[in-house]
């Protein structure tokens, strides 16, 4: 894989957070969506690589754009594995709320596991608890591991999770072993990669949320030393079968790392829609805007902030298609 796609990817989550931020607060989650996958697919067009999208929009039926199975990139360079969410929080965004991302994930060809659109169970920690972090283990335990792994007591962790009635047991015994949580309505993305950055003050994400932000996660905490463990929830039979059809024979097996993001290489990239603990949004003052951009890899282990100003007089008209 070619280090150069590292800035590449950067440009092409800068316009969908560029395009989805016009959105910001004015409800029309659909049309911040519509916005950041029409720049990020345009861009992508310029991109020396030959991808696959392997976690995208949905259905080639469902998306007329970064569907499952579209080619990306000019047809010459690495051939990767492209995983996308243009915005990661479309309420987040529609509300005008924090920690909407733009993101992209790849890694070689083949590398990154084909994610149905269903729920996934997970736990992701970053890179002081890995190897002490168990799926199937009581919750009380597990913070117990990460709080001796991270050198806090249990009352000094801050654990994410999904405001959902679904988690309610997960918050009950989170709650009575001690520790704190940061209830998020959207964006579990941005909260996995939260647990390995200090300054945000979380140390683990634990709940169901979108089986492909699983992987997505995996890609981001891959790059950062971090880990995530994955079960897929199925509702249904039929969604069991699509499981097996897209060649996961095991639905109730426990997704770890390698099965979610394998090879020793992998680039992620998220540029920040609205203000985050991590990332700040995007920001316009007349004709200008600023943006706040992570990109990280994997076989280097080089982490970047980047920080842009763009002069939106001279940029290409479909990054502010409205």
């Amino acid at each position: 894989m070619e280090r150069s796609l590292s800035m590449e990817l950067v440009r092409v989550t800068e316009a969908a957070a560029l395009s989805s931020a016009r959105w910001m607060g004015r409800g029309l989650k659909e049309e911040a969506d519509d916005a950041a996958t029409s720049a990020m697919r345009d861009v992508f067009d310029t991109i020396p690589m030959e991808g696959k999208v392997v976690i995208g929009e949905g259905e080639k039926d469902e998306a007329p754009m970064l569907y499952i199975g579209e080619k990306l990139g000019t047809g010459s360079g690495p051939q990767v594995d492209v995983a996308v969410d243009p915005v990661e929080g479309t309420n987040i965004v529609a509300n005008g709320q924090w920690n909407a991302l733009a993101v992209i994930a790849i890694a070689d060809q083949g590398e990154l596991l084909h994610a149905p659109d269903m729920y996934m169970d997970k736990i992701a920690v970053g890179p002081e608890a890995v190897g002490v972090i168990d799926l199937d283990a009581p919750v009380t335990e597990n913070l117990q591991a990460v709080a001796k792994a991270r050198g806090k007591d249990v009352d000094d962790l801050v654990v994410s999770i999904l405001n959902r009635e679904r988690h309610q047991n997960i918050i009950n015994d989170v709650r009575e072993a001690g520790a704190r949580i940061k209830l998020i309505q959207d964006g579990d993305v941005a909260a996995a990669i939260n647990t390995a950055f200090d300054e945000t003050g979380v140390d683990m994400l634990i709940g169901a949320g979108g089986a492909p932000e699983g992987v997505i996660s995996a890609v981001a905490l891959k790059c950062l030393g971090g880990e995530v463990q994955g079960r897929l929830l199925p509702k249904d039979e039929a969604e069991a079968d699509r499981c097996r059809r897209m060649g996961i024979e095991d639905p109730s097996k426990i997704f770890y790392m390698n099965d979610l993001v394998g090879g020793d290489d992998c680039i992620f990239a998220a540029t920040g829609i609205t203000d985050g603990e991590l990332l700040k949004g995007v920001h316009y003052k007349s004709k200008r805007a600023s943006t706040q951009s992570l990109v990280m890899r994997a076989k280097s282990g080089t982490v970047r902030f980047v920080d842009g100003k763009h002069n939106v007089e001279k940029k290409p008209a479909f990054v502010f298609k409205t």
